[in-house]
């Protein structure tokens, strides 16, 4: 896939309703700080289309990137950031909830962990969350560069247990912002999922 033209479509707030679109979607999800913004940037070859920030918690819309004119990146608000509050929390996974069981294009969902860390109760929720919306979930462990490469097998590992799902059952990719490992793996996949 070659990324030719991006730009910022569509952004949906709590009491907006979903776009009509019949181009395709693919979402990504994560913790707060799990690198979202990171990999959106670098999977689009763009440095500050999706705002990354030190201040977890800050994507608080779904954002949606028309990509070559042909499907939206979709930017879903992190979660499980203690600093937000609990109203606030709960209108995301409201506005969550009602993207992932009601669009009719979404194709897949990229839940993003930390491959440093062993999953976290709220990955697990997500990941659960996305198997019940019916929509077919990729898992991207993040920050592949801060771990030796002859860890991140084991990590991967980790990841898979904690997740629940067995070898091959649910892709499961290795990515770093900084060296671009994962990049083409992720992009070839997106086509394939998207046809």
């Amino acid at each position: 896939m070659i990324i030719k033209t991006v730009e910022l479509d569509i952004v949906l707030g709590p009491t907006s309703a979903l776009p009509e679109s019949t181009l395709p979607e693919v979402a990504f999800a994560g913790r707060s700080n799990v690198g979202k913004s990171s990999l959106i940037n670098g999977l689009l070859n763009r440095k500050k289309l999706a705002r990354t920030s030190s201040q977890p918690g800050k994507t608080q819309t779904i954002n949606f990137y028309n990509v070559n004119k042909e499907l939206f990146f979709v930017d879903l608000p992190g979660y499980g950031f203690a600093k937000v509050s609990k109203e606030a929390q709960a209108k995301w996974g409201k506005m969550i909830d009602n993207y992932l069981m009601n669009s009719e294009t979404l194709k897949a969902v990229f839940l993003l962990v930390d491959i440093r860390h062993e999953v976290k109760s709220s990955d697990k929720e997500m990941y659960d969350w996305i198997k019940a919306s019916g929509v077919q979930p990729v898992v991207i462990a993040t920050k592949a560069d801060k771990v030796k490469r002859n860890q991140i097998p084991k990590q991967l590992k980790i990841i898979r247990e904690g997740l629940g799902f067995k070898n091959n059952e649910v892709p499961l990719i290795a990515f770093s912002a900084e060296t671009k490992q994962g990049r083409e793996e992720i992009l070839e996949l997106i086509s394939t999922l998207v046809g």
